[in-house]
């Protein structure tokens, strides 16, 4: 659609369309947002970020956060925004290097039996919590009672509960014997984070003010959180792991995107996933920004999902799933959202990785196929509205997502191509812990619009198994298939990849049939981040540009003027 070139357009005729019309209403905004800051009168500090700096400590990193972690003990938490602060104040015994290999964190080694049944890991000497205490294998075998105990609501406790036996020989040894072999044992052990038993073993880890109060062992240590506002961490000097080279990192949470976007280029944040048209063509098109942001993309280890409560009529039937999975156009969706920035999914793994089955390919686009099977499964528009029925009842449902700009978009995209088969959706766009909190752990709702950011091991029990379905433990969308708990059981205690691989290739295949979700994306992980922060690693490697945030640093010259707190 073309505007008149007439300079008096009628503007009512305007809002009428960007009303109607997502994609134009984002176009809409950011033009009105360049004129806006084309004719700001607000003078930029001009720093020259090209050059060779010298290493130094101190300065403040500041990135946006959509959703405000709902705590900071991740066994508990179970959310992204959670994992993400607390990953930097507190170590796992074991840890991912950069080109995904296991390596020592605050174990300096381990050894593995011969009957692959038990690990022993050797921890460092001399550590340290951030509040001088010792941290020993103690705090380690402690942290594993929480996690397998029944009263704790963790959505983590399957894989450490298959340890038959945990013990500690001394304050630097930990050993685990398994009941038999567990092929993602030690891939387990590379994601729990350890808790402090001098501080924790008289709480309720449920409902512990440490959870907002945190003493941890790693780079940094809490300094300040503003409900709503912001979340600071200052550098530890009795990290573990040594001292990180910025002084600071602070998390404002900013639920909107766009308004990220706004303190990005203002230069008030430092760090941010940005969306395809702002990577595609809004930075490029701006020297100022082209200037002072660099650009990074990178297919990460998740994918986007429009998953369904099974638990809920009509979800309940595999007709009616497949039917919304033909009614889908997925790669409209990664045209019109992602500007093609992304890769169609049919297995619920990394794409190009071994155990993403190739033989398997996303439902296609067929409206015929979703209509045919929506009448098998008794849904007729007896009316003549366009509204599907069934006993009486039109076939309406919710979907609900987060405040994230691609997943609304996502949603509304599938409500028009629902629409087109006799299906009314209604979407509601909800604040990320409320979303998390009063929904998806209680299990209230129809349909939501999620991702699943997943581990390297292609262990996925704790998400697919049907004995997961507990308040705050992940199989929340209530997913129950015998044959697939049979698959996800042997898959954990297979040791040979390429049995493994089968195993859950099988595994795949009928997920796709089920279509308990339909798999929509897997997205590029797209950043922007202000050149003043330098020793960012380049190539990227295999882990991210994030592994190796500690060695990051902002030299003198560039860093923005800070009012001390």
């Amino acid at each position: 659609q073309t505007f008149k070139s007439d300079p008096y357009f009628n503007f009512k005729e305007i809002i009428n369309l960007i009303t109607h019309n997502m994609y134009f209403k984002y176009i809409f905004l950011f033009f009105v947002w360049l004129n806006l800051t084309s004719c700001s009168d607000k003078e930029e500090v001009a720093y020259n970020f090209d050059g060779t700096f010298n290493i130094e400590k101190g300065g403040t990193l500041i990135d946006a956060m959509s959703g405000e972690p709902s705590n900071l003990i991740s066994m508990i938490a179970g959310d992204s925004a959670s994992s993400a602060i607390s990953g930097n104040i507190f170590n796992k015994l074991i840890k991912y290097d950069k080109n995904l290999e296991l390596a020592p964190e605050i174990a300096e080694k381990w050894s593995i039996s011969s009957d692959q049944k038990t690990i022993t890991f050797y921890l460092k000497k001399n550590l340290k919590w951030s509040d001088g205490q010792d941290l020993t294998s103690e705090d380690v075998l402690f942290t594993w009672k929480l996690v397998t105990d029944d009263k704790t609501r963790t959505p983590y406790g399957s894989d450490y509960k298959l340890v038959e036996r945990a013990e500690v020989p001394d304050p630097h040894t930990f050993r685990v014997v398994y009941k038999k072999a567990y092929a993602p044992a030690l891939d387990s052990w590379a994601t729990l984070q350890i808790l402090p038993k001098h501080i924790l073993k008289d709480e309720d880890i449920n409902r512990t003010f440490f959870s907002r109060k945190p003493v941890g062992s790693s780079y940094y240590k809490l300094a300040q959180w503003v409900n709503g506002e912001k979340l600071t961490l200052e550098a530890s000097p009795s990290s573990v792991m040594g001292e990180p080279n910025i002084g600071n990192l602070t998390s404002r949470f900013i639920p909107d995107t766009s308004s990220q976007f706004l303190e990005l280029i203002a230069d008030n944040i430092d760090l941010m996933n940005i969306n395809p048209i702002q990577f595609a063509r809004v930075i490029p098109s701006r020297p100022d920004l082209k200037n002072k942001l660099a650009l990074y993309k990178e297919l990460g280890n998740s994918y986007t999902y429009l998953g369904f409560n099974s638990k809920h009529l009509p979800f309940n039937d595999i007709k009616v799933r497949q039917a919304i999975n033909y009614a889908i156009d997925k790669q409209e969706i990664i045209d019109g959202v992602l500007l093609g920035l992304g890769e169609p999914v049919a297995s619920p793994y990394k794409p190009g990785t071994r155990w993403s089955n190739q033989k398997l390919h996303p439902y296609p686009y067929d409206k015929n196929k979703a209509l045919k099977l929506l009448r098998e499964a008794g849904f007729n528009d007896t009316n003549n509205d366009g509204i599907l029925e069934k006993d009486g009842k039109p076939f309406s449902f919710e979907i609900l997502t987060n405040q994230n700009k691609q997943r609304e978009m996502t949603a509304v995209l599938i409500q028009r191509r629902l629409k087109d088969v006799g299906i009314d959706v209604k979407i509601r766009v909800i604040e990320w812990a409320s979303f998390v909190n009063q929904f998806i752990k209680t299990g209230d709702f129809d349909a939501v619009i999620l991702g699943w950011s997943l581990s390297l091991d292609p262990d996925q029990y704790n998400i697919w198994h049907s004995s997961q379905q507990k308040p705050g433990q992940f199989n929340f969308i209530g997913y129950n298939n015998k044959e697939v708990d049979q698959l996800l059981e042997e898959g954990r205690t297979e040791l040979n990849p390429d049995k493994r691989e089968k195993i859950y290739h099988a595994f795949s295949k009928i997920l796709l049939s089920d279509s308990p979700v339909i798999y929509l994306y897997a997205g590029y992980g797209l950043t922007a981040m202000s050149k003043r922060i330098k020793g960012i690693e380049s190539p990227t490697p295999p882990a991210g540009i994030a592994y190796n945030s500690y060695e990051w640093f902002i030299p003198s010259t560039v860093r923005r003027n800070e009012i001390a707190q």
